[in-house]
C-alpha cells in the first residue's frame, strides 16, 4: 500500500470508534482502497481525494436526469392554436400559409430536370375536346385535365366556352399550389385545330393568364400531320 492510503487508514481509524458495524465498513473500505490501487497501479490516474470525492457526489434522480424538458399537453395545444391563427392572418391577406411554405421548399429540393428546360404548357384540342396539360421540365405532370372533369357532358365539351373555363381553372390550380412563382420559364405546345385552341390562347391573354403571361419563352406547335399513310374517309355530303 502506497503512504497516501496507509495515512487515509490511520486517519480514519482514529476518529471513528471501535464498534463491530464500524470495523466491518473500514475493513470494506480498506478493501476498495486496495482493489483500486492495485486496478490503477500502470495508470497511476487514482488517488484518495478523488475516491472520496465519488463518493460525496450527489446521486441524480430520474427528474434531474440530462436531456431536453418534454413539452406539456397545454403548451402544444396552444402552440397548435398559434399556427392555425397565423394561417388564418396569411390566408385573409392573400399571403401563403405554413403548409404551402414547406411545400415551397419542397419543391426547390426536389429535383425537376435540367435547368435550362422551361416549364410546359400543353393544349390539346380536337373536334370533340379540349385537354390541358402542365408538367415540369423532366416531363412529369403537374395538373392534366378535360372539359369533362369540370362539369361538361357530351357535346357540349368541344365548345369555345367549355375550353375557356377549363383554361381559367388549370390557372388557378396553379395560383393556388403557388406554382407561379416556382415557373421561371414556360413553353405554350398547341395541338390540333379544334375550338380549344383559340380559347385557351384568349385566357393566356387576357386577366387569367397575367401571372404567367410574362414568363412564356416559346410557343410551339405539335401538331401532327400525316404524310401519305392510309386513305382518308369520304367527305359526308348533304343534301
Amino acid at each position: 500500500m502506497s503512504q497516501p492510503s496507509s495515512r487515509l487508514l490511520a486517519a480514519t481509524r482514529a476518529r471513528i470508534s471501535s464498534s463491530q458495524p464500524t470495523r466491518q465498513c473500514l475493513r470494506s473500505f480498506s478493501q476498495t482502497c486496495l482493489r483500486r490501487e492495485e486496478s490503477n497501479t500502470n495508470a497511476n490516474s487514482w488517488s484518495p481525494n478523488k475516491l472520496l470525492q465519488s463518493l460525496s457526489r450527489p446521486r441524480t434522480t430520474p427528474t434531474q436526469s440530462a436531456g431536453p424538458p418534454r413539452p406539456s399537453p397545454g403548451a402544444s395545444s396552444a402552440a397548435l392554436q398559434r399556427i392555425l391563427a397565423q394561417d388564418a392572418v396569411a390566408k385573409a391577406r392573400n399571403q401563403p400559409t405554413s403548409q404551402q411554405i414547406l411545400q415551397d421548399e419542397a419543391n426547390k429540393q426536389e429535383d425537376m430536370g435540367p435547368a435550362t428546360e422551361p416549364f410546359h404548357f400543353h393544349i390539346y384540342s380536337h373536334k370533340h375536346n379540349s385537354h390541358v396539360t402542365v408538367t415540369k421540365p423532366n416531363r412529369q405532370a403537374i395538373i392534366s385535365m378535360s372539359t369533362g372533369n369540370i362539369g361538361f357532358k357530351k357535346s357540349k365539351r368541344s365548345t369555345y366556352d367549355a375550353a375557356y373555363q377549363l383554361t381559367s381553372y388549370v390557372i388557378d390550380k396553379l395560383h393556388q399550389g403557388n406554382w407561379h412563382n416556382t415557373i421561371t420559364s414556360l413553353e405554350v405546345v398547341l395541338r390540333g385545330f379544334g375550338a380549344g385552341r383559340e380559347a385557351a390562347i384568349k385566357v393566356l391573354l387576357g386577366t387569367e393568364g397575367r401571372m404567367l403571361r410574362n414568363k412564356i419563352i416559346m410557343v410551339s406547335d405539335s401538331t401532327r400531320l400525316k404524310f401519305g399513310g392510309t386513305r382518308s374517309p369520304k367527305p359526308r355530303r348533304l343534301g
